[in-house]
């Protein structure tokens, strides 16, 4: 995560731009003590920082989804992209979290989020760290296994690519030419 010092000007109606916040670093390190504090106290679980990471990003790409939950429950944005195009739910596959994963999707996140020049998709995002269990969970909720990400190709490619044989057998069985 990159970290640039900003004034605290208003960046949309959803949040504002600002350095790592407190919310950010206990969501990062798993602190959910502490993360439920500071929401208690007022602190805003949309806030993004000039790269427009979310604490719920936070929680994902760290792979905590009890800091996750407690950020879902108090209004987190649950498909809020940071400026690369990523959502929560890509972090979560790229860190294999099915906690995570499963949690997104429970409150609404969305499995083929439109595809962008700089991000792949979460199905992608898990074919590519190997997590065959948060690949299958991506199937299961109709993620396209056609999607064509621009550096990838398809997620069988990437698959395939990377070596990770269980996930190729995943996308095949499911019908992935």
């Amino acid at each position: 995560v990159c970290e640039y010092p900003v004034s605290n000007v208003s960046l949309s109606v959803s949040g504002f731009w600002a350095d790592r916040t407190a919310l950010h670093e206990a969501a990062s390190h798993g602190r959910a003590l502490q993360l439920k504090q500071l929401i208690e106290s007022g602190a805003s679980v949309n806030m993004v920082t000039v790269d427009n990471i979310t604490p719920l990003h936070e929680a994902c790409i760290q792979a905590h989804p009890n800091c996750a939950r407690l950020l879902l429950e108090a209004g987190a944005q649950v498909d809020v992209r940071t400026i690369h195009g990523s959502t929560p739910l890509c972090h979560a596959c790229a860190s294999g979290s099915l906690e995570c994963a499963t949690l997104l999707l429970e409150y609404g996140a969305k499995v083929n989020p439109s595809l962008t020049a700089l991000t792949a998709s979460p199905l992608h995002e898990a074919c590519i760290r190997g997590s065959v269990d948060v690949v299958r969970l991506m199937i299961a909720s109709g993620a396209q296994l056609e999607a064509n990400d621009v550096h990838f190709g398809p997620p069988l490619h990437i698959a395939c690519a990377k070596g990770h044989i269980d996930c190729v057998k995943e996308l095949l069985s499911a019908g992935q030419q």
